[in-house]
């Protein structure tokens, strides 16, 4: 019969922790590479009436509705 529940001072010993300087560097790769819905979010921000658009039907579709139908000439 083993006890269901780990010692407290063992705890964490199952999890491996970064070292520092590695999860330093990790932390600027995820500054550096945005996902691209956060670049959206950010340009919607930035504009007014899609931030005001924002607000009521999400940053998706006012992304969509300001700058989805971009068109080139």
């Amino acid at each position: 019969f083993s006890d269901p529940f780990i010692n407290r001072r063992r705890a964490n010993g199952f999890m491996q922790a970064d070292t520092r300087l590695e999860g330093i560097s990790q932390e600027r790769l995820r500054e550096r590479i945005k996902a691209p819905y956060e670049r959206q979010r950010e340009i919607c921000e930035e504009y007014y009436p899609c931030e005001l658009y924002a607000f009521r039907h999400g940053y998706a579709a006012a992304y969509k509705h300001y700058f989805g139908r971009r068109r080139t000439k």
